[in-house]
């Protein structure tokens, strides 16, 4: 059983997302409503259903080694980046090796070097195949790259959730710290695979949105349009602490780790049942101490997809109440799957930080039966103390994270 009396804290922020290369300029884009959804021109998405993806806004050979880069999948690539501006932006902690771990989560892990080896195999044979692709296609990858980055030798572990996973790794990031197991965490989501095999596969699920012709408005989380979410790729990292380590070494804080509830519905594949959700929001309050009329905000999980964001709306309405200001961003970043949940997180912390929650983007007209208040037109200014943020994945998996923040 984890120590709830043992405060855990959030130190350290890294993204690179369809946003921006990094936090601030992915929270600058968040706040002035930008969208990272753009149409693909690439002609092997010529005969796809739907032609739209949420792309990095920066690439990762632009910032990493050449030759390092070769030798990493692209969401080994992007979890090095983004573990690398979170260990700086926590003041690289001076922390025993065997006191710090790593948890970074993904749904689908190097499926892009897994697919194009293939490609390489069946068209030119075996000796063309590259002598990285096992580390390079291995879900467990960017966990083991970051850890090998910071030295942490305190455990470095995979959450593959679907588009949980994020959201997960966080979750036990706190458990880690908790169970005294561990003074800090790295913690958070990596993925890219924007390929045509897995858009084909949404697209038969009639899970993708088809506005080919209207990109940037094609995410539109609660609307009463929607028709499915957009692919997107990126990473999300945070650095968690022990919070009186980090008091001892005068570590700025961004918010306090409060509280985390995961469960899983036992009910369908693709299919979310509202009691793992509800069970999910309801158990991150309850280890975090907070009341619902307590939470200001809550950063939904809300993908754009017509049944899953009602289910969500209810299942809010009903764990926490209508009074919370709602924003779902994925209008704005796509669909980042197992990085999601920590990209939501990190929106959360700073919504906390900075006293002010982005606005959900293409709500031309709210669903009536969505009882929340959704932000929509801009920004909002509001007095905030504690944040909620959701992540939910096929085969039902269910995150909450439950911030609060720190005077």
């Amino acid at each position: 059983m984890t120590d709830g009396s043992v405060h855990v804290v959030v130190t350290g922020l890294g993204a690179t997302t369809p946003l921006g290369g990094d936090v601030p300029s992915t929270w600058a884009g968040l706040l002035a409503g930008e969208s990272g959804i753009s149409a693909i021109e690439e002609e092997w998405a010529a005969g796809l259903p739907t032609r739209i993806a949420a792309r990095l806004r920066v690439e990762p050979t632009e910032v990493l080694d050449r030759v390092q880069a070769r030798r990493l999948d692209r969401c080994e690539q992007i979890a090095l980046i983004a573990a690398r501006e979170a260990w700086a932006d926590a003041g690289r902690p001076e922390v025993e090796p065997e006191r710090l771990a790593v948890v970074i989560g993904t749904g689908t892990g190097g499926a892009l070097s897994m697919l194009g080896q293939d490609d390489i195999l069946e068209a030119s044979g075996v000796r063309k195949v590259s002598p990285h692709t096992v580390p390079m296609l291995m879900a467990n990858g960017p966990a083991a790259w970051v850890s090998i980055e910071l030295g942490a030798r305190g455990g470095a572990h995979t959450p593959v959730s679907a588009c949980a996973s994020g959201a997960e790794a966080i979750a036990m990031g706190l458990d880690l710290i908790r169970l005294g197991r561990a003074d800090v965490v790295v913690a958070g989501g990596t993925e890219a695979c924007i390929h045509p095999l897995p858009m084909a596969g949404f697209a038969q699920a009639k899970a993708h949105s088809t506005r080919n012709d209207a990109p940037q408005q094609a995410s539109r989380p609660f609307d009463v349009d929607r028709d499915g979410f957009v692919i997107g790729e990126g990473a999300a990292l945070v650095v968690l602490e022990r919070a009186d380590f980090a008091a001892a070494r005068a570590a700025r804080v961004h918010a306090t780790l409060a509280g985390a509830g995961v469960t899983s519905d036992a009910h369908h594949i693709t299919a979310a049942h509202p009691d793992g959700q509800l069970r999910a929001i309801r158990l991150a309050l309850a280890t975090a101490g907070v009341q619902p009329l307590d939470v200001g905000h809550v950063h939904a999980h809300a993908t754009s997809t017509p049944l899953g964001d009602l289910t969500e709306a209810q299942t809010i309405a009903e764990a926490i109440g209508v009074h919370p200001a709602v924003t779902a961003t994925k209008s704005m970043t796509g669909h980042l799957f197992g990085a999601a949940g920590a990209l939501g997180a990190i929106a959360a912390v700073l919504a906390l930080r900075e006293q002010i929650v982005p606005a959900t983007s293409n709500v031309d007209q709210l669903d009536p039966r969505v009882k929340l208040d959704v932000v929509t037109g801009h920004p909002r200014r509001t007095a905030l103390d504690a944040a909620l943020t959701n992540a939910f994945g096929f085969g039902g998996h269910n995150a909450s994270l439950l911030f609060t923040r720190t005077h």
